[in-house]
């Protein structure tokens, strides 16, 4: 009978031993899997990374070409000494350690035709042999000069040997990106003015070999093979760089393949995986040796198991020889158990055993404690103290073992009856790590990832607390709504990271200018939420509002070499009155926020009864559709708001600045603040233009009581109609036909729109100027290198943005802005104007440093056009 069991026993066993091996076989089987889906997802990350970075690299050196390509068109005869205090200036080579040289090739016509000859070079170490090289004698050279020339873009030219290497230094690598420096006047049109205004070609070169292998990640070269080569000529395919040069191709594994298609070159981009065989399984991650082992485990307790039901049989019969071998098997068991298993005396708690796991957790004198010790929890101490205590169901409980290391665990205790006397049996097992993951799942749903700020979900549960404990004479809270003026202007102009790395650096600015209690988050985009509670009064909360604005506006933000100056928004809600809803305190912060840019932005407006009544806010698809039908309907309407000459007492007529208004069905006038972005975001903006244009032209003479002899009115123009190559000529066309002189016309266009798109925008004004029209460049100053480009621009007003001129008596840098304006625009001979006049001290002032003209509310608020009061 003994061998019967034991074969029964060692056949359940092994089953057991077999099922927990397939399982955790198949366990490992999908881990393997994950892990080369993951390693191929982050391959494809970092082979985009790569191309991105190739991609960028050019860009960056188009932008150096383009900076010294405005060099020349900013002057009409730039000197050597120019060109190499550029290059000292813009240290290119800290940006690009590949570039041999920045150089001007002079276009030379003599009895053999044309050359194109290399006059100046940069830096000249180094390069002494480019100086007088004649562009015919490197072809690929000379067919990039060409082709840049005929385009008037940035060419790159096929691999040549650069006259820098030696004859033996290795395969050709030297590539140029080129553009052409036509003669003064407008731009050329066609083929063949380009070629009769050709000057000389500019031209950056490079060791592509080293332009490439900068650009290569770090990472990406540890993981990947990057082969690049030219096949713009599919029949002569030219090798450009192979990071692992002589290396055997991989026939298998991963592999990432793109054209990058640049400069009239186009590259073929091939990433592989250095080694293409499968991932080796992480053994430390992988959950195989947990599993044999859970298996050899199952197969002992399915063994343990089955022979002790046969053995209890005998023990029917042998129960006094077997109780002690029972007995020592059952604590065998346990000592094997990954669980924590104790016993204790229910009088006075002694430990009196505990197995190999508790041991090994709580320490070796254990069985020298008492129970209720081992926790922190006071109440579960005292209840455990008591003696009629009857343990606890299961529990999560901080223990501590005798050293003073802390855990979380598991926990349940049962009064069980052993030998006739009453004890504790506590099973507990360690749940530490999923304690920390679940604590970090809950940080991460109540943060935003950017700013470690609350997000938006955790601030409404905050401000849903806040008002539940609102009551009759609880202290004063205030909900405010943040929201950054012009944060896009920072995206546009320096990509998203630079807007992510603002955002995270205000959080911490913010955060600093409130109390411990108060609550600070992110709401989405650049929009932040504060709660304060414990305010005193209602002026002691726009102190609060009005000191958070000042620590933004004070904020100076650099980003590669260049400064913003960051302004808000802030809505403010007193939150002093139960029953109202979360959404609805929302809803009424974000119409005070609205408020206060409506008002000039950079200000805190806090929510009253009547905002309701004046803002009626829409969103961007009902403005869409709405404006879809404005001119049909006619809802469109045109007011005016006066500019005065200073000085003031000096008399004197005013101009006009032409401003646009949307009427409701019930009359009332909306702001463009308000339908603007859906207008320019759903590409409504030239057909609003366009009909400005022209209802201002064909009612010239009817829009201000001062009639036909209006000196001028001034038009905005927004970005997308100026890049519309058919308005100049529309414009022009329309001033014949209503019979409009054009010196009395002026177009206004923003700075941010000016140098979006440097060239074109030049020609829109010199066509515009050359009918006779006025031009003058609005929000001057408004966070671009202005100075670098106002030089460029065919102008003959510039108009200081409002937020200097509303700051100027109060901040002494937004003085110094206005008289620094004012005095550069002088000298260019245009004629300076001031917006957001809000009093007589600051028409006081401007009129000392000598500024032309003045608007704002102030002098003189929006009127209809008299045309349009009927």
């Amino acid at each position: 009978m003994p061998s019967s069991w034991r074969l029964t026993a060692w056949l359940w066993s092994l089953l057991a031993l077999l099922a927990g091996l397939a399982l955790a076989l198949a366990v490992h089987h999908q881990q393997k899997q994950r892990q080369e889906v993951e390693q191929t997802f982050i391959r494809d990350e970092l082979a985009n990374k790569t191309y991105a970075a190739l991609q960028s690299k050019l860009h960056s050196a188009e932008s150096l070409l383009r900076a010294v390509q405005t060099l020349f068109l900013a002057s009409d005869e730039v000197t050597a000494a120019e060109f190499n205090s550029f290059y000292t200036n813009m240290h290119p080579r800290e940006q690009f350690p590949s570039l041999l040289a920045l150089a001007y090739a002079q276009r030379e016509a003599g009895p053999d035709g044309v050359r194109y000859v290399t006059r100046w070079v940069e830096p000249i170490t180094g390069n002494e042999a480019v100086v007088g090289l004649d562009v015919d004698a490197q072809p690929n050279n000379l067919a990039g000069l060409l082709a840049s020339r005929d385009s008037d873009r940035a060419t790159l030219s096929a691999p040549f040997r650069p006259v820098q290497q030696s004859a033996t230094a290795g395969a050709a690598d030297g590539i140029t990106l080129r553009l052409p420096v036509f003669s003064p006047g407008s731009p050329p049109r066609s083929v063949e003015e380009r070629r009769q205004r050709m000057r000389g070609s500019i031209a950056v070169s490079f060791r592509v070999s080293r332009l490439i292998a900068n650009a290569l990640p770090d990472e990406a070269g540890q993981e990947l093979r990057l082969h690049l080569s030219d096949v713009t000529d599919a029949r002569h395919v030219l090798p450009l760089f192979d990071s692992d040069l002589g290396a055997a191709t991989a026939t298998d594994g991963y592999r990432f393949e793109r054209q990058l298609a640049y400069g009239g070159r186009v590259w073929n981009v091939s990433m592989q995986s250095r080694d293409p065989h499968a991932l080796a399984i992480d053994w430390r991650r992988s959950t195989l040796p947990a599993g044999l082992l859970a298996s050899l485990l199952l197969a002992l307790l399915v063994y343990s198991i089955v022979s002790t039901r046969q053995r209890a049989l005998e023990l029917g019969w042998q129960m006094s020889r077997r109780f002690r071998e029972s007995e020592e098997r059952f604590r065998a068991l346990n000592e094997l158990l990954p669980a924590l298993v104790l016993l204790a005396e229910v009088d006075g708690g002694q430990i009196t055993y505990a197995n190999q796991a508790s041991r090994d957790r709580l320490g070796e004198q254990v069985t020298e404690r008492q129970l209720a010790d081992l926790f922190e929890d006071q109440d579960l101490r005292t209840q455990l103290q008591h003696a009629d205590t009857r343990g606890c169901s299961r529990i999560e409980a901080a223990l501590h073992n005798g050293e003073g290391v802390r855990f979380w665990a598991s926990v349940a205790i049962s009064r069980v009856l052993l030998s006739g006397r009453g004890k504790l049996l506590m099973v507990a097992s360690d749940i530490s790590e999923q304690r920390q993951l679940t604590e970090l799942l809950s940080h991460q749903a109540s943060h935003d990832a950017l700013t470690e700020l609350y997000n938006r979900r955790e601030f409404e549960h905050r401000l849903h607390g806040a008002l539940v404990a609102t009551a009759v004479g609880t202290p004063l809270a205030i909900l405010l709504y943040i929201d950054l003026d012009q944060f896009k202007l920072i995206n546009d102009t320096s990509g998203h990271l630079a807007g992510d790395q603002l955002l995270a650096q205000l959080a911490i600015v913010m955060r600093k200018q409130l109390g411990g209690t108060d609550v600070l988050a992110r709401l989405g985009g650049d929009e932040f939420g504060v709660l304060v509670t414990d305010v005193a009064d209602r002026a002691d909360a726009e102190r609060i509002a009005e000191r958070v604005r000042r620590c933004i506006d004070g904020y100076v933000f650099i980003w590669e070499q260049r400064s913003y100056t960051i302004s808000a928004s802030i809505g403010g809600v007193a939150i002093d009155r139960p029953g109202i809803l979360v959404k609805d305190l929302l809803a009424q912060a974000d119409t005070a926020c609205y408020m206060a840019k409506e008002l000039g932005r950079n200000r805190v407006h806090f929510y009253s009864e009547s905002d309701d009544e004046t803002v009626r806010r829409h969103s961007e698809m009902e403005w869409a559709n709405r404006l879809r039908w404005a001119v049909d309907e006619h809802r469109l309407m045109l007011t005016y708001q006066e500019i005065w000459p200073l000085p003031l007492a000096a008399g004197g007529e005013p101009d006009i600045e032409v401003l646009l208004r949307f009427r409701e069905e019930s009359g009332q006038l909306v702001v463009p603040g308000v339908f603007m972005p859906a207008a320019e975001r759903y590409g409504l903006m030239p057909v609003v233009d366009r009909w400005v244009i022209e209802t201002t032209l064909a009612n010239f003479d009817r829009l201000h009581p001062t009639g036909g002899v209006l000196r001028m009115v001034a038009i905005n123009l927004s970005g997308a109609s100026v890049e519309d190559e058919a308005l100049a000529d529309l414009i022009i066309e329309l001033l014949r036909r209503y019979r409009v002189e054009p010196s009395r016309v002026c177009f206004e266009i923003t700075e941010t729109v000016a140098v979006r798109n440097l060239s074109q925008v030049v020609r829109f004004m010199e066509r515009l100027r050359a009918a006779g029209c006025r031009i003058a460049l609005d929000d001057f100053g408004a966070g671009m290198s202005s100075f670098t480009y106002l030089k460029n621009l065919p102008l003959d007003i510039i108009k200081i943005d409002g937020s200097f001129v509303r700051d100027m008596l109060t901040d002494p840098v937004s003085h110094l802005m206005v008289r620094a304006v004012t005095d550069i625009g002088h000298r260019l001979g245009l004629e300076v104007v001031a917006e957001w006049v809000a009093d007589a001290e600051t028409v006081q002032a401007l009129t000392a440093l000598g500024v032309n003209r003045v608007q704002g509310f102030s002098l003189h608020r929006p009127e209809l056009a008299l045309f349009q009061r009927d």
